[in-house]
């Protein structure tokens, strides 16, 4: 072919492509593009009818004193056994609420913890509950809208409150808010039609928080954020959502039947609870503002029609409280809730760490003291762990005794390493000893540390919990500290500048830290020593570093790992004594009884 012709085709296959591309995009492309628009505003018109509940965030001016904040319209008092506040006419808000069980910390004048804060002051937080209805004429309830109060006067589990309101075109909306015992809302809204034509609506509910405090969200640990359980036809599965991971991904949609969703801190949690047979549509959201950020946690249920003449009715629930077991497994069956115990945060070895958590409650139930009960659990470990061990230890007593010819093997062939451990190995294998068998109790016990640690932490239950003497607060690290001889000299250095969190964190040398690194360095002398030099300063090293780093531990932590190094000494001491392995305390007894005669 000649070349003219290659040039005139390859042209015209260009313009033939051009021409097919820009056909393609104005009559399909463009099309979808419009429809996906007209879809997003229409969801975003839906959701602006939904329950909003705070002006432009940029505007917004807060205010301090709470009082205030509550006197900006009328209320009706929250007063059950656990929770005291009230909710806001307006909007029909529940946005005022305080554990009453609970303290801010272990004094007995601290103030009950806050769960709810209302509109208008800084980190507002509440749940909202409305309708949505495009087009609906009269308009739905929404952030403003005065409810009025038409029968009851104090939200108690034994006397619940109505409220109603006429959006002056033949919708009359009617609110039942009832409580329970606990921390159960139940929000029952009917809709009445008076109106003489049909008219569509769909039932929504949002949990909303006005920006993060700055205590929230920031520990790598544990999750505080957004959280659900969704799913359909008893599959189900919990979608958690970091604050910051939150941020970057500023949307995120579920579609469910029932299911649960809300906004959860360390020991507190905030759920809207939809009737479990319904179908939802739930939404995560950042909205990102000047002022503050808001997120908010929303669903959307099934639309219905309501005919002249005829009303409908709708229950959702909300879980405004405290995170206990026994709590949320009784709702968990008794609302049949899906994963609702799955509101604690128990972590990817939920399989180690709610198994633990349960044996703990069991110990407390006997002893009455979640510090012994922790000790009752680490002698369970060590019990379960007892046939493996013993044979660790038997190993690790026979290559003790085996050292001094390990250092003849080395002095033997000081330069010729390949050589050192092909005799090494023949010795291991003829003395019949693993050398790689003390590691396995170790190993095994780093999950089971973990998952102690994780319970510890994240379970309200240890919370504020004693032990005895100084030990106060078993989910926090041990107050003492070195600076002030463990509380002999009245003088605290935290007031030290710059350096005061560091003497009373890592750098605090508690008298539990102290106790557990003095067991660890024990533990590790009567272990056989590294041949390679390095690795014993490394070793020897290793019990100063890790009783700094464990300073900052919760102190059930500490027991939990001090007690577990004693009983592992003692089993340890017992098997060692039995083979006349060289072992640091019948080296120190005997140096006591020759000093002593």
């Amino acid at each position: 072919m000649p070349p003219h012709d290659n040039s005139r085709n390859t042209t015209l296959f260009l313009v033939i492509a051009a021409i097919m591309l820009v056909t393609y995009s104005v009559f399909v492309m463009q099309p979808q593009a419009e429809k996906r628009r007209e879809a997003q505003q229409a969801a975003a018109e839906q959701t602006a009818d939904a329950p909003i509940t705070s002006p432009s965030p940029s505007a917004a001016v807060f205010t301090t004193d709470r009082t205030a904040a509550l006197g900006a319209g009328p209320r009706v008092a929250i007063q059950t056994p656990t929770l005291t506040g009230s909710l806001a006419l307006t909007g029909a808000r529940i946005d005022d609420l305080f554990l009453t069980r609970y303290r801010e910390t272990i004094d007995k004048d601290s103030p009950a913890v806050e769960l709810f804060r209302p509109q208008g002051m800084r980190h507002a937080f509440f749940a909202q509950f409305g309708w949505s209805g495009p087009n609906v004429p009269g308009g739905v309830p929404g952030a403003n809208t005065p409810w009025r109060l038409t029968q009851g006067t104090t939200l108690t589990p034994t006397t619940p409150v109505t409220l109603t309101w006429d959006n002056g075109a033949g919708l009359r909306f009617t609110r039942l808010i009832s409580i329970d015992d606990q921390y159960v809302f139940t929000i029952t809204d009917t809709v009445a039609n008076f109106s003489t034509q049909a008219i569509t609506i769909a039932p929504g509910a949002r949990v909303e928080r006005q920006g993060v405090p700055d205590d929230l969200g920031r520990n790598q640990i544990l999750h505080e954020g957004g959280i659900g359980t969704f799913g359909a036809d008893g599959k189900y599965t919990t979608e958690q959502l970091k604050y910051k991971a939150w941020a970057k991904k500023p949307e995120q949609n579920f579609s469910s039947t029932g299911g649960w969703m809300g906004i959860t801190d360390k020991y507190w949690l905030a759920a809207i609870i939809p009737a479990q047979n319904e179908r939802i549509e739930a939404s995560f959201r950042v909205t990102e503002a000047q002022t503050y950020d808001m997120h908010s946690v929303s669903m959307l249920g099934a639309a219905h029609t309501i005919q002249p003449g005829r009303q409908i009715t709708e229950t959702t629930r909300l879980f405004a409280g405290a995170k206990r077991n026994e709590i949320l497994a009784g709702y968990e069956q008794s609302l049949d809730l899906p994963r609702f115990v799955y509101a604690i945060d128990w972590g990817f070895l939920f399989f180690l760490t709610r198994p633990i958590f349960i044996l703990v409650e069991f110990f407390y139930g006997v002893l009455g003291n979640f510090g012994l009960a922790i000790l009752a659990l680490t002698l369970t470990v060590r019990l379960v762990m007892f046939p493996l061990a013993n044979k660790s230890y038997e190993s690790m007593s026979k290559m003790r005794n085996l050292q001094p010819k390990m250092e003849e093997i080395k002095k033997k062939h000081p330069d010729d390493a390949p050589k050192q451990q092909q005799e090494l190995m023949a010795l291991y294998q003829k003395e019949k000893i693993n050398p790689l068998a003390g590691c396995l109790p170790l190993l095994l016990q780093i999950p089971v540390f973990y998952a102690v640690y994780k319970m510890l932490f994240v379970t309200i239950e240890m919370r504020h919990q004693p032990f005895f003497g100084w030990i106060r607060d078993l989910s926090a690290k041990d107050p003492t500290t070195i600076w002030n001889l463990w509380g002999l000299i009245p003088w605290d250095p935290s007031t030290v500048p710059f350096l005061g969190a560091h003497l009373t964190g890592t750098f605090s040398l508690s008298i539990l830290a102290i106790v557990y690194g003095l067991t660890m360095w024990l533990q590790m002398a009567m272990s056989p020593q590294a041949p390679d030099p390095m690795q014993r300063r490394i070793f020897q090293l290793m019990p100063i570093v890790f009783t700094f780093i464990m300073a900052t531990f919760p102190a059930g932590l500490l027991i939990y790992w001090a007690w577990s190094n004693v009983l592992t000494i003692f089993q340890q001491y017992i098997i060692m004594h039995r083979f006349k392995a060289e072992n640091p305390i019948d080296t120190f007894l005997a140096r006591f009884q020759k000093a002593k005669a």
